[in-house]
């Protein structure tokens, strides 16, 4: 009798322990990097009876030999490169956005201003020596210098924000690693197949998904499934070790923008071949290369038009004056000269307009607006190749993780069948006691 109030004992334990895993499963379902988790059931088996002899061992029965986490190491692992792609193409596209937002200034920009200032030019050559249109000419080369202003300010906004957006990134990928850290140190003394090891399993593949996509990574696994991770390949240098400690990142910023990344186990540089901080240096080379172009557009716009201008004479026959002066800055310190309207070199040797008519010749396919059309054309394919390579970057990150999520995630339908299951064994080991006590009041009546 006491064999039969055993076997109803351990069925009542083990089938409640695996109830309240299907309740776990089906609380997180919806949790980010929760594995599904089953119960591992064994049969205890009862001892045999000898002649003379009866055996006290265990009754049979049922017990929990553990918690098996449902995982697929190869799915992981192909999502993790695939989130490091679209890590590097997610972090570069906003920024490759925000410059050309920056060089379109919504319409107003450095294109629209050297258009008006060169149009402004031809009115003026048709009526040299009206002083209104000479006053126009000097606004619109004012505005153009304006124009040249706003664009490099908002070139310098975006690669402050580049600098940034490095900036936090590395700071979150030092604060996994050292998460990261503290789950391995947890790892190694949780005992294997129970919730809490399931548990810690769960926070370390999170930590790693998030690290992996900042940085590609390669990671191995000890005997206490503790995590050692190397940068790159499994070559590369070690950023954690299971039992050691984390290494750190660093970033420095140049004064044109462009990043360095630093790995204290690396003993110098790294340049991650992707992930979101690949994708932060890709961004600030391509900011830093355009402010460059800016600037030397800026410094074309003011060699060209003031040789033109200089080179022709005032209403009061004097040589022009140069129009725009240059600082150390580039593009953000271009200005005009403070001239008066009959300060206007419209004339040459010949004629009252000659010098405005051969202003026009700057017009051609070397000259500053075929540069700023082809800078902003440059641009243009940059932003649409990098919409390009993240969007299918995107759809390969999205099918590595619904693939793994398939293997790993929670079925509601399969949770709703495991839950009629046990709770039907549940109620059957209750059932069984139950039976057993009847049974052992009849015997006791008996008497």
């Amino acid at each position: 009798m006491s064999d039969l109030l055993s076997v109803g004992a351990s069925g009542l334990r083990a089938y409640g322990r695996a109830l309240s895993n299907v309740g776990d499963n089906i609380a997180n379902a919806q949790t980010p990097g929760y594995a599904r988790r089953t119960t591992r059931l064994e049969e205890l088996a009862g001892n045999g009876e000898m002649t003379l002899y009866h055996a006290a061992g265990n009754a049979n029965g049922v017990r929990v030999t553990g918690i098996n986490r449902i995982t697929d190491q190869w799915l992981v692992d192909g999502s993790r490169a695939a989130s490091a792609d679209a890590g590097q193409t997610a972090a570069r596209l906003p920024w490759l956005t925000a410059a050309e937002a920056g060089l379109s200034q919504g319409g107003n920009g450095v294109g629209a201003a050297l258009t008006s200032l060169f149009n402004s030019a031809d009115q003026l050559s048709a009526d040299p020596t009206n002083t209104t249109l000479r006053s126009s000419f000097l606004a619109a080369a004012d505005g153009t210098a304006a124009a040249f202003q706003r664009t490099a300010g908002s070139l310098d906004s975006a690669i402050a924000g580049v600098g940034a957006a490095a900036g936090a990134t590395v700071t979150q990928l030092n604060t996994d690693l050292v998460a990261l850290q503290k789950v391995n140190d947890g790892l190694l003394r949780a005992r294997d197949g129970t919730t809490n090891q399931a548990g810690l399993l769960d926070e370390r593949d999170r930590l790693l998904d998030s690290i992996g996509s900042a940085v590609p990574i390669s990671v191995t696994y000890d005997n206490r499934q503790a995590a050692t991770v190397s940068l790159g390949g499994a070559a590369g240098p070690v950023m954690l070790s299971g039992p050691g400690g984390a290494s750190t990142f660093s970033v420095a910023i140049a004064v044109d923008g462009r990043l360095t990344f630093s790995l204290s186990t690396a003993g110098g540089p790294v340049l991650p071949a992707s992930g979101q901080l690949a994708g932060l240096s890709d961004a600030a080379n391509h900011l830093a290369d355009q402010r460059l172009g800016l600037d030397a557009l800026a410094s074309q716009v003011s060699t060209s038009l003031n040789a033109a201008h200089t080179a022709g004479f005032d209403a009061n026959g004097n040589p022009g004056s140069p129009l725009f002066t240059l600082g150390a800055t580039g593009a953000a310190s271009l200005a005009v000269v403070a001239l008066a309207p009959d300060q206007v070199a419209a004339a040459d040797a010949t004629s009252a307009n000659g010098n405005l008519l051969a202003l026009a010749g700057l017009r051609g396919n070397s000259g500053v607006e075929a540069g700023w059309a082809a800078l902003v054309a440059a641009q243009s394919q940059s932003v649409s190749t990098a919409r390009a390579e993240d969007a299918a970057a995107s759809s390969r990150r999205d099918g590595a993780f619904a693939a793994r999520s398939e293997m790993s995630g929670v079925d509601l339908d399969q949770e709703a069948a495991d839950l009629l299951r046990f709770q039907q064994a549940y109620a059957g080991s209750a059932r069984v006691i139950q039976t057993a006590r009847e049974t052992l009041e009849s015997i006791l009546n008996i008497f």
